[in-house]
């Protein structure tokens, strides 16, 4: 699975990388963990860099807390209700440098960092939603509007594809991140289902893994140093 990763190389190295421009003020994320909006790049907009809520709500759900799914497993996008349409018309890319992993090592998990030589960016293959409240009636014409945070507000949301692992990710855990070669993120974000079935294998390119801190258990931590090597 993917359940933390890492962003955090400047704002405009990462437009350079994509060829888009961020449309909020970006600040770099060393531990970026599933309810925070996060940076992603849609097949329709693929100029700019947008945030969305890490954790997938279906449009189809009743309530936007219902749900919330932070991975979804390639082999079954095309067959799952919750991913099928989006799979189908609403991918995405979610830029990164480094992921993380945790292994069980003597009775406590020990997160490992994964990452490209040099933590040279990234994208993981995703998919996104856009969660509408059932209008609710209460008065003459009063339909509900509770502000940010609200069970009533208009959410975007998105999920990381997740696929077997490879070499380097096999030994922490037996998922990982779909991450995408740079010639594939165009035909990700617009091409067919036949097409895009194609790029959901494991990566195949050169990666490494290397322990960090327990600090990075918990989302409440974001420091460059979560992202240091540490004796294990």
């Amino acid at each position: 699975m993917c359940g933390r990763y890492s962003l955090f190389a400047p704002a405009d190295d990462i437009e350079a990388r994509f060829d888009a421009a961020f449309d909020f003020d970006f600040e770099a994320r060393y531990n970026a963990a599933p309810s925070q909006s996060l940076p992603v790049i849609t097949g329709d907009d693929p100029d700019t860099i947008q945030r969305m809520e890490w954790g997938l709500v279906p449009s189809f759900a009743d309530d936007r807390t219902d749900h919330g799914y932070i991975n979804a497993r390639a082999e079954t996008l095309a067959e799952k209700r919750s991913f099928a349409d989006a799979y189908e018309s609403r991918r995405c890319l979610v830029p990164a440098d480094g992921m993380y992993e945790w292994v069980e090592e003597g009775g406590t998990k020990q997160p490992y960092r994964v990452a490209l030589p040099d933590d040279a960016l990234f994208a993981m293959a995703g998919l996104y939603e856009r969660w509408e409240p059932p209008q609710r009636q209460t008065g003459l014409g009063e339909f509900g509007s509770t502000g940010s945070g609200g069970q009533d507000e208009v959410v975007e949301t998105f999920t990381i594809v997740t696929t077997e692992p490879n070499d380097t990710v096999r030994e922490l855990h037996h998922r990982m991140a779909v991450s995408l070669d740079p010639d594939e993120e165009s035909a990700w974000l617009t091409g067919d289902t036949d097409t895009v079935a194609d790029l959901l294998s494991p990566y195949d390119g050169p990666m490494r893994s290397y322990p960090v801190s327990t600090a990075v258990n918990s989302p409440s931590h974001d420091s460059p140093a979560l992202i240091e090597e540490v004796d294990v």
